[in-house]
């Protein structure tokens, strides 16, 4: 396993840890599978990580409600990537929406490329 790989899987588990906290407990509400939840979250392939703080949303959308906010520089475990809304905030603009354990996170608020550093392979 190279080290790159190896520093990404370490990222996606600090970032299952991590999501436990804030996203369940903000959204234990919307979380339907109960007691499976910790084993979703550490089924997440990816992890990307807010630059500031974000909303987690419904949909790839502002028009969704938001489920939880995340503080900057906590990684969260992702799935896939989706175009939703186009978001313009600190001088970037894209389209694109990265769906999380319990929602969605517009790309422009996460470290890394366009797709929250995902790869474009990793499309919904």
């Amino acid at each position: 396993m190279s080290t790159r790989i190896f520093a990404r899987a370490a990222l996606v588990g600090a970032g299952a840890l991590a999501l436990l906290g804030p996203l369940t407990a903000g959204t234990a509400a919307a979380s339907a599978v109960g007691e499976q939840g910790g084993a979703r979250v550490m089924a997440a392939p990816y992890a990307v990580v807010p630059y500031e703080t974000v909303n987690v949303r419904y949909g790839p959308s502002t028009s969704y409600g938001i489920l939880a906010t995340v503080p900057a520089g906590q990684p969260l475990g992702a799935y896939c990537w989706t175009r939703g809304q186009r978001i313009t905030d600190n001088g970037y603009s894209n389209d694109v929406w990265v769906k999380l354990l319990e929602g969605y996170v517009s790309a422009v608020y996460l470290k890394g490329n366009e797709y929250g550093d995902l790869p474009a392979s990793a499309r919904c």
